[in-house]
Formats: C-alpha cells, sequence, structure tokens
C-alpha cells in the first residue's frame, strides 16, 4: 500500500509552532517533509525572490528551511530536495484568520497556491483570534481534513482555504463550505516621524469593514464554525468575460 507523502510548509517561518503542530498532526498520514522560510514571510502574497540567489539548509531530518519567501520554499522543495511528488501540500498553521481579501497577501494561502500549480493537492490553515494562539484543536482538524483530502482528492486546479476559530473542540459547530467574503480595511495606513521630523508611513491596523453575506468564510468563523473556501486557480471572470463580449464590440 502506498504511503502518502506530505510537503509541509508556511510563511511565518520554520520554528513557528503553528508549523511544528501541523507537521505532527499530520506525520500519522504518511512521510511528512517540511521546508519552510527561515524567517517570517507574512503577507508576501506569491512573491519569488529572482533578485538573489537562495540557501537550503537542513536543520534536522525531514526539515529543511530556505532565506526565502513561502513560494520559494515550495517550488524549490518540489524541483530540487524532493525525489517525489508530494500527495499533498499543507501550509500553515498561520496564527490569525486568512479571510475575504486577505487572501490575496497571504503567504500561507500564496504557499497552497504554488502547490496547485504543480497539480499538487494543497491546504492552506489559518487559527483565527489573537494572541495566544492554542494550536491543538487547528492541529487536528488539520488532520482530518488532510486525511479527508489524500482520501476523496479536490476539484481541478482548486486548494482549500481552511479557517479555524479560535473554540474549544466541543463548543466549534461544525464545517461549513463558504465562498470568499469582502474585507475592508478603513484607516490602515499611519502616519509617523522619524527623530529627524520626517513622515513616514506605516500600514496595519484600521477598522475592518466586512460584506459579501451569510455564506462567506468570515460569518462561518464568526458564528463559530470551520470554513472551507475552495479556491480556483483560474481568475477569470466569466461573466465579466460574457459581458465584455456582448457589449464591448469593437
Amino acid at each position: 500500500m502506498h504511503k502518502p507523502f506530505i510537503l509541509v510548509t508556511n510563511d511565518d517561518g520554520v520554528y513557528a509552532p503553528g508549523i511544528r503542530a501541523l507537521h505532527e498532526a499530520v506525520s500519522s498520514l504518511g512521510d511528512a517533509l517540511i521546508v519552510a522560510p527561515e524567517r517570517d514571510n507574512s503577507a508576501v502574497s506569491h512573491s519569488l525572490t529572482m533578485n538573489r540567489p537562495l540557501r537550503v539548509i537542513e536543520l534536522e531530518k525531514n526539515i529543511y528551511t530556505i532565506d526565502g519567501t513561502p513560494t520559494d520554499c515550495v517550488t524549490i522543495a518540489i524541483n530540487k530536495i524532493l525525489n517525489t511528488k508530494p500527495d499533498l501540500l499543507v501550509s500553515g498553521i498561520n496564527p490569525g484568520a486568512n479571510l475575504g481579501d486577505d487572501i490575496s497577501y497571504s503567504g500561507t494561502v500564496s504557499a497552497a497556491i504554488e502547490g496547485t500549480m504543480y497539480d499538487i493537492p494543497s491546504l492552506a490553515f489559518s487559527l483565527a483570534g489573537n494572541p495566544p494562539y492554542d494550536f491543538e484543536v487547528a492541529a487536528a482538524v488539520a488532520w482530518k481534513l488532510a486525511s479527508m483530502a489524500l482520501a476523496m482528492h479536490l476539484p481541478p486546479n482548486t486548494l482549500l482555504n481552511i479557517n479555524i476559530p479560535p473554540l474549544k473542540a466541543g463548543e466549534i459547530r461544525g464545517i461549513r463550505f463558504t465562498r470568499q467574503g469582502r474585507r475592508i480595511y478603513q484607516n490602515a495606513i499611519q502616519e509617523t516621524f522619524d527623530p529627524w521630523g520626517r513622515k513616514h508611513y506605516w500600514i496595519g491596523g484600521g477598522t475592518v469593514l466586512w460584506s459579501g453575506g451569510d455564506d462567506t468564510d468570515e460569518q462561518a468563523v464568526r458564528n463559530g464554525y470551520i470554513s472551507v473556501t475552495p479556491i480556483h486557480l483560474d481568475l477569470t471572470n466569466h461573466g465579466g468575460l460574457e459581458y465584455l463580449e456582448q457589449q464591448w464590440k469593437m
């Protein structure tokens, strides 16, 4: 019987507690190997490092780190480190949710996007809430959904973005399959001054405004459910394409 091979990565760095919890959880499903950034790469999106060489270090058996982005880690792992194509890629567990428009910035999700581009079933896991984070429940959820992905596969060209509410196991109300909501930040750019009085800008914080409806990822997590959102690699707005073909006649 084939023993699954699982690639584990993240955007928070190889020493983050979330990736260690994830690695431990999925190791019971097969042979699991970590390839992760050497430091925090949150919000780097799907960026590749192309202006300098990258270094791979084997920290211990089945744990590698790269001085690059999550996408660097996945592509180098698949093309240079591994001898066989993974049966599954899992990314996370991110401390903090990746909901709505945050998906566009997320290194956690982008690692799963890169895996999907290589035709590897890929899951991105995030734990909602605020620090301190307890990854025990999230790791159990990751084990369950990873085992389901290995057994039943995913739709073509599709990854799963999974967000887990910060609740105890008995308090989680179940799983909901959701669509991506909309998340807008007001007053997210702060002005600050250095000791010489020069103005600088710091991106972060602000007031969060949500929209999208009851079937969105944000609403599911807010209501105590695990949100599972299928993300398709095809970014084409097919309805918009049809509109342009019909209305924008050249």
